[in-house]
């Protein structure tokens, strides 16, 4: 075992126990009760899905291409979660024979990852059962996983907190307040969220106890490498993605895969992607905090230099961008 670089905030470690027995709850108990989807409801908020910005959509188009990607979402989640669970195993080694209160922390945060990848199946066959056929998303979570924890851990965790902190953004700015969305949808990240609020204390107490322990300049540069790399293979992920989904929603709307209209859904798509997977996360103030006290001006200047063309995925609305910008507790 290491030595620990910095002494541990047991406390903070302490109240994610005390919070996760509090909100612990059940797939089936207290999430789908028995319930399907409904249809006739909208999945994903115009917040996220930028549906509204396809102003030539009627109410129907626009409702079904809230829950294609209402779908995605759901199975992004699922597919992230694989990794984190895997890296979190990882760093409690540091801990097995240390503070048993961090590692009680970490072993219940990875206990309901394993459920939320459980739960994000069964969602998945939830909607398959009623949405039309044609849908893929052919993206494996172990080859996944074997790219993301192939890079340093202190680039993982940088990125399992920007993840599990827009995760948070999402629900409490979009998701909880839209009107006339599916209760299930919403229930899922409901409860998504309650447990995913404790995960974001640990990413945060073990991203900066893994910083603590590099020894050099040199060692922060290629975990900043290998953060810009990890943020383009997400994007890579999302770019084949939209193209997937775009042309199954352009299928079954009879929109045809051609022509201007084809473009602007095929545009938009990307543009929500990247808004909904990269860059609300870096515009979320807790991770900008969190990332600007581990990192110089230079490397934070290449961070940003590496995200600057996925810039025009920001939503046109000011009202958009301040409201996923609030501060999540």
């Amino acid at each position: 075992m290491q030595t620990q670089a910095t002494p541990l905030d047991i406390p903070r470690y302490a109240k994610t126990i005390e919070v996760s027995k509090r909100v612990r709850w059940d797939i089936d108990r207290d999430v789908i009760r028995g319930r399907g989807f409904d249809l006739n409801h909208t999945f994903l908020p115009d917040g996220l899905s930028l549906a509204d910005e396809l102003t030539f959509l009627n109410p129907a188009e626009r409702r079904f291409l809230s829950q294609v990607q209402g779908r995605t979402y759901a199975n992004m989640f699922g597919l992230v979660e694989r990794f984190i669970s895997a890296k979190m195993l990882d760093v409690s080694r540091d801990h097995w024979l240390g503070d048993q209160t961090a590692l009680e922390a970490i072993v219940r945060l990875t206990d309901e990852e394993l459920k939320h990848q459980e739960l994000f199946r069964r969602i998945e066959l939830l909607v398959a059962a009623d949405m039309p056929a044609g849908y893929r998303f052919d993206v494996s979570p172990n080859d996944v996983a074997t790219f993301v924890l192939g890079k340093s851990t202190w680039a993982v965790l940088a990125l399992t907190c920007h993840i599990e902190l827009f995760s948070q953004a999402h629900y409490r700015a979009s998701i909880a307040a839209a009107e006339d969305l599916s209760p299930l949808f919403k229930d899922v990240f409901l409860f998504h969220w309650r447990e995913e609020s404790q995960h974001a204390i640990i990413d945060e107490l073990e991203w900066e106890r893994e910083d603590a322990r590099l020894a050099s300049d040199a060692q922060r540069d290629q975990a900043v490498d290998d953060l810009i790399a990890l943020v383009g293979g997400v994007d890579g992920i999302l770019q084949s993605q939209a193209k997937a989904d775009t042309g199954y929603f352009l299928h079954v709307t009879g929109m045809g895969q051609v022509g201007e209209r084809a473009d602007q859904v095929k545009a938009t798509m990307l543009r929500a992607y990247r808004w909904q997977y990269i860059v609300s996360g870096t515009l979320e103030p807790r991770f900008q905090a969190m990332l600007g006290k581990l990192v110089s001006a230079a490397q934070l200047a290449r961070i940003q230099s590496a995200l600057a063309p996925l810039s025009g995925a920001v939503p046109a609305r000011a009202e958009a961008l301040s409201a996923m910008s609030a501060t999540v507790h």
